[in-house]
């Protein structure tokens, strides 16, 4: 392995504050970078040129940002049919790289102060990334976001904030420092939003500053955050620390490793690799050995006074930041593990969104703690499922999405294999000269190209359809979807709307006149069903019957793009299911009547019944 330095400015720092923090060691193992030194900050009031700070509207590429230059290797990445590029599986860091790197990092020793770093890791960013910031949690190494990194550093300009063991900086201080840092990323590039991305107490971080920074466009994701902490465990465990004799403070790294579930975690990661019995032995052995020399690290330089100091700030951070929810403007993602055995994590989320005015939640029922850390949890697939990555003030659905990687579409794929099993789907295609062959060989690669064509019971025929075009002509199809499927008016009675977030990774926009004209104006491949939700629940009778509007206006806007327009037919599903119960049925019975109009009230209404007309086509 090779040794690298980052350097990095105190961001903002006044005239009372040390403008340059030391150098931070960081592990690399294939990255060779040539070190800048940066200028210095200049203190409060000053008139000197703006410092070489990094900062999102600079890449890491050239040397303007006055840290480095990079010289190795660009991580690859995956070139769509459509021209669209989609993040490549990264090569995956293990929890032993994990512990391997905390254990240098917490060996230093070092007292302080507070510093941001940059990990090697993440590589050069696209053009026009947001800036990330990563708040650790109680360890304070600023590593937790470590099998994330490399994923993070294609879309985002990521600085993590390392807090030493043994520094003594209060809450209030560390909220001072992320704001100056804040404040200096939005002068710089105001129209660009700042991710905030809290575990813990470092949620309480973000919160904190939030409240203080309303008129900053800032995006919260927050990882079981401390503002329980009055309910956890923890709380009933500070008396015990401070009555528990010196020589047993050893044993607390142990205990709180074990309530944390990163050693489960590490090991259950070696088993689903599926590798041979004696490779897997020995996977287990040198994890076992990189998690005991962690925790004896830890406990050698975590006497426990140090603990009783992270207890009272857990303490106090929450208090202080409960009493500012209230003044929290912006968008914000809570994640909480339903295992969480420090934090009663389900239950706060939900009490936060009830506080916060732009809050969601994505909740992982069989997650520890410690949800960064665990080998299934990709963060860059949760915020785009979420829809939570964009590059402005305001969310493009066309311009910020990201195509998903391979592995991501295979974990899509796998969900829903059932329905391709179930319905065992043909796709033919027409050639230009006319034949017909079995496949997609005949759709045009280069768009725009619009998909017409209408649903049968349910809609289910949409998943085999976007499927194949991934996996058989490497095509993004852009569905034009229902707009219930990305916001809700109110809370109620409909599926939750994290269940829709494979829709959004595949690529589906909310149904508008502006998201179908920057689809057909970005050349992509749009998929169109003009008889929507009417068509897919139709009722007793209604098989392959159209409901779409009187006057289709997508044939005027695909004309002014020249797009290609492709229309498709489908049949089978109607014809071995039949319904027997329907919409009308469900009308005249009170009780139902009265929970479908309450889900009605929940969800946008696009046209009215009366403005659609019902045609009959035989397949």
């Amino acid at each position: 392995m090779r040794l690298d330095f980052v350097s990095m400015a105190a961001a903002g720092a006044g005239a009372s504050a040390a403008p340059w923090f030391p150098p931070l060691r960081h592990w690399r193992t294939t990255t060779t970078a040539t070190i800048k030194p940066a200028a210095k900050v200049p203190a409060s009031g000053s008139t000197a040129a703006r410092p070489s700070v990094p900062s999102p509207t600079e890449s890491r590429n050239g040397s303007r940002s006055g840290r480095f230059e990079m010289k190795s290797e660009v991580q690859p990445v995956v070139q769509r049919g459509d021209g669209s590029v989609a993040l490549s599986d990264a090569e995956c860091a293990s929890l032993k790289d994990y512990f391997d790197m905390s254990v240098e990092m917490i060996r230093s020793n070092d007292c302080g102060p507070p510093r941001w770093f940059s990990p090697l890791e993440c590589g050069p960013p696209s053009n026009n990334s947001p800036l990330l910031l990563y708040l650790p949690g109680i360890d304070g190494t600023g590593l937790g976001l470590f099998l994330h990194h490399q994923r993070l550093g294609k879309i985002f300009e990521t600085w993590c904030l390392h807090v030493p063991i043994m520094d003594r900086t209060p809450f209030k201080e560390l909220v001072k420092l992320v704001e100056r840092t804040v404040r200096l990323g939005n002068y710089y590039s105001p129209d660009r939003p700042i991710y905030l991305v809290g575990e813990s107490i470092g949620g309480c971080l973000a919160l904190a500053v939030a409240a203080h920074n309303p008129d900053i466009d800032l995006i919260l994701i927050l990882s079981n955050p401390a503002t329980s902490f009055n309910k956890s465990q923890l709380q009933a465990l500070t008396p015990f620390v401070e009555i528990m004799p010196k020589q047993l403070h050893l044993i607390i790294p142990y205990i709180l490793s074990s309530m944390t579930g990163i050693s489960l975690n590490m090991m259950a990661a070696t088993m689903e690799k599926g590798l041979p019995l004696q490779q897997t032995v020995g996977e287990l052995s040198q994890d076992v050995v990189a998690l005991t020399s962690y925790l004896s690290v830890l406990a050698d330089v975590l006497p426990g006074e140090t603990l009783l100091w992270k207890f009272q700030m857990l303490r106090s951070g929450a208090t202080y930041t409960n009493s500012r929810l209230h003044a929290v403007k912006a968008q914000t993602l809570i994640l909480s593990s339903g295992k969480d055995q420090l934090l009663p994590s389900h239950e706060e989320s939900e009490r936060l969104l009830h506080i916060l005015p732009k809050c969601e939640i994505r909740k992982f029922d069989n997650s520890e703690h410690a949800l960064f850390l665990e080998d299934n949890i990709d963060l860059v697939t949760v915020i785009k499922g979420a829809s939570f990555y964009r590059r402005s003030r305001f969310l493009d659905y066309v311009s910020d999405y990201l195509p998903p990687s391979p592995s991501e579409f295979r974990k899509l794929q796998d969900s829903c294999r059932w329905i391709e099993v179930a319905t065992s789907p043909v796709m033919l295609s027409t050639l230009e000269d006319g034949n017909i062959a079995l496949g997609l060989s005949g759709i045009p690669s280069n768009g725009p190209v619009l998909f017409i064509g209408y649903h049968m019971l349910l809609g289910f025929e949409v998943v085999p359809f976007i499927s194949r075009f991934w996996s058989e002509r490497n095509m993004v199809v852009r569905g034009i979807a229902h707009p219930m499927l990305f916001k809700r008016l109110r809370d109620g009675n409909l599926p939750d709307i994290s269940t829709f977030d494979a829709v959004r990774i595949m690529g589906a926009v909310p149904v508008s006149a502006t998201n179908f004209y920057k689809l057909l104006s970005s050349k992509s491949h749009v998929l169109l069903y003009p008889g929507g939700v009417r068509e897919a629940l139709h009722r007793k009778g209604e098989e392959y019957k159209l409901f779409w509007p009187e006057r289709s206006e997508f044939v005027r806007m695909a004309a002014r793009f020249g797009a290609t327009i492709v229309p498709f037919g489908v049949v089978g599903e109607d014809d071995f299911g039949e319904v027997v119960f329907d919409y009308d049925d469900q009308m005249k019975i009170p009780f139902l009547k009265a929970d479908i109009e309450k889900r009605r009230e929940e969800a946008v209404m696009l046209r009215e019944e009366a403005g659609v007309k019902g045609q009959r086509q035989s397949a």
